[in-house]
């Protein structure tokens, strides 16, 4: 029964992602559909591709509350794997065939996912020197892996890190920092213009980097780059390929309705507003450091459309 499959595609989702804490929504999901397909009764092309279309928007319907980040995740890497399902049918007519490329490109994807943090750790290594102070904002597990890559090979830095409210994402960021020897100190949110002319670089990661080369990313990363491109620092944005997503916002406030702001609330009869995210355009990146290479945000547009065409 369809409801069973979509059911266990659900399970398979959260097994992954409760074996690795720091496992990616991506990789899980794709790790789930090519499961699914090499369990399936299905005996035709169009059989797979209506139950694969059931499971991904059973996927996508799963609540990420409080994890904003994950929802831009798993909705790209549900386009891309179906843009991959309908690629290989229309090249493969043979059924049997079909579908066993269908497994050995979703396994592949999701091993290549499994590698890329280590990846971007490298290519961001010759950006990080003896004696710079870094800025740092928002909770992101690729910068955490790069900087302390950076920090193994024996290059000496320091991490300024905005507070990150509310969820307190800099004082999450520092502690995993510490262990790992990284001198490290906070900053009020209110205070990136105060301490920008200190730092050398800005680095962010990102929820999702868009057609445009722009990226969306907890709330503050707008303003963050405003501020450092003013005062003429680098600002760049440590991403997955995985999270390339076909939107094109017009402005920091033009989100994907995961992404956008949650009705306000009265607190002593003050109306409170907590906007959890915005968007960066890309004229304020300096550049991209991803799996893929070191893009400029121009470059962008290009690698999607080798990802999906």
């Amino acid at each position: 029964m369809p409801g069973a499959e979509e059911s266990k595609v659900v399970r398979d989702f959260k097994k992954s992602m409760g074996e690795n804490e720091r496992g990616a929504v991506a990789v899980a999901a794709i790790h789930a559909l090519t499961n699914l397909i090499k369990e399936s009764g299905a005996s035709t092309i169009m059989e797979l591709e209506i139950l694969l279309k059931a499971a991904q928007e059973q996927l996508q319907e799963m609540n990420f509350e409080g994890q904003r980040s994950k929802a831009i995740q798993l909705t790209a890497a549900c386009e891309l794997f179906a843009r991959h399902v309908t690629r290989t049918a229309l090249d493969v007519g043979n059924f049997d065939a079909c579908k066993k490329r269908l497994i050995d490109r979703g396994e592949r994807f999701a091993a290549q996912a499994d590698v890329s943090r280590a990846v971007i750790a490298d290519n961001m290594l010759p950006f990080i020197r003896d004696g710079m102070s870094i800025l740092v904002h928002g909770y992101s597990n690729v910068v955490i892996i790069a900087l302390s890559k950076a920090a193994a090979a024996g290059i000496r830095f320091k991490v300024v890190l905005t507070e990150g409210q509310p969820e307190r994402d800099g004082y999450k960021v520092c502690e995993e920092l510490h262990k790992k020897g990284i001198p490290t100190e906070l900053i009020v949110d209110s205070g990136v213009g105060f301490v920008m002319q200190e730092v050398d670089m800005v680095l962010t990661g990102a929820a999702g980097v868009c057609e445009s080369g722009g990226i969306i990313n907890k709330l503050g990363t707008y303003q963050l780059s405003v501020i450092a491109r003013e005062a003429k620092k680098p600002f760049y944005v440590a991403a997955e390929s995985y999270k390339f997503c076909r939107l094109y916002p017009l402005s920091p406030t033009d989100l994907p309705e995961a992404e956008r702001e949650p009705p306000s609330t009265l607190q002593s009869g003050v109306k409170v507003r907590r906007p959890p995210s915005d968007f960066t355009p890309p004229a304020h990146i300096t550049l991209l450091l991803t799996d893929i290479g070191v893009l400029t945000p121009s470059a962008v547009s290009d690698e999607l459309i080798k990802l999906y065409y």
